[in-house]
Order: C-alpha cells, then sequence, then structure tokens
C-alpha cells in the first residue's frame, strides 16, 4: 500500500512562469518603452504605459499566445523536482481569465515541466474548488475559500500584502515545503 502524500497546488504565473520580463520586452518591441531594471521587476506597467498601450497588452493577453513565450521562475524546475519526492504536486493556474491561454500554458508545462503528470495541471477560475493541503500562489485572493494552507509568492504586485506565511523566491519556497508539517 502506497502511503499519503499530501498534495501541494502550485500556481503558473508569477510562481513559476516569469511574465514580468517577458512583457517589459513586449512593450518594448510594440511601443519603445525602456524601463529600468527597478521598474521591470516592479511588474507595474500599468501606471508606465498609456492607456492604448494599455489595452493592446490585455488584447495580447486575451490572444493567449504570449502565456507560451514566459521563461521559467529562477529554481522552479529543481524545486520541483524535489517537491515531487514528498508531495503529490499539481499545477493550478487561474486560466479561464484568460481562456485562449489554456493551450499555450499546457504547451509551455510540457516543455518546461515534462516531469509533471498531464493529469496533475488543472485549469480553473476559483481556486476554492482545490482539494490540496498547501496552495503557492502570487495572489492572496485564491486563498479566501481554500480549505489548505495558502504560501503567499512574493511579487512586486503583492509587496504590500499581508499573509502569515510568504515566501521569496523558489529556494526559500523549497525550503519552507520541505519542512511544512500537517496540522
Amino acid at each position: 500500500m502506497q502511503s499519503y502524500k499530501p498534495r501541494l497546488a502550485i500556481d503558473m504565473d508569477e510562481v513559476i512562469a516569469d511574465a514580468h520580463p517577458f512583457q517589459a520586452a513586449w512593450f518594448r518591441e510594440n511601443f519603445g518603452y525602456e524601463w529600468s531594471p527597478e521598474q521591470i521587476e516592479t511588474g507595474a506597467w500599468h501606471s508606465l504605459v498609456t492607456a492604448d498601450h494599455a489595452e493592446a497588452m490585455e488584447a495580447a493577453l486575451h490572444d493567449g499566445k504570449m502565456f507560451g513565450a514566459f521563461a521559467p521562475m529562477a529554481g522552479s524546475q529543481d524545486a520541483l523536482r524535489r517537491l515531487m519526492e514528498r508531495y503529490d504536486v499539481f499545477i493550478t493556474t487561474a486560466a479561464m481569465e484568460y481562456p485562449a491561454s489554456c493551450g499555450p500554458k499546457f504547451a509551455w508545462l510540457q516543455e518546461h515541466f515534462p516531469f509533471i503528470p498531464r493529469l496533475n495541471i488543472v485549469f480553473c477560475g476559483d481556486k476554492s474548488i482545490l482539494a490540496a493541503d498547501l496552495l503557492v500562489d502570487d495572489n492572496v485572493r485564491h486563498f479566501a475559500r481554500f480549505q489548505g494552507q495558502g504560501v503567499l509568492f512574493s511579487a512586486p504586485h503583492n509587496a504590500n500584502v499581508e499573509w502569515p506565511v510568504r515566501v521569496s523566491g523558489w529556494a526559500e519556497a523549497l525550503a519552507y515545503l520541505m519542512r511544512w508539517q500537517p496540522a
């Protein structure tokens, strides 16, 4: 009989997929914006562009192809390989905000995380539907009705958000998750 492995749900965008550098390059190539590394890191492109350029980015996000072009977040691949030894790992992405992203996201996962079983990839809207012990996400709204423990993955847009469990980067996330014990 196989022993129980806790379930670990992990978000995609800004947790294992690094969107900010790609989006900055997109704005540079399409509209000529030149931003400092600090401005890129904030990810607050809405405040750095004109309304019509922000609208163009939203259209590109709704097109979905962009989601297949992000780089993996530093350390995420090795961390997830290690976490799979201890956890039943699921990739859980709120893809319904941009439904056309499902195909590119799935292809991206197959390219960068081929060791994640296909049946452990979940495209959803409201993450409260997830039955997992832990959810690593960059947005606290997904923890509101989630029954397990939310682990906030630090990102520029959540720098001022208070949450009891926060990790900054995959080295810190791996350390926390490897020592976590069910209540």
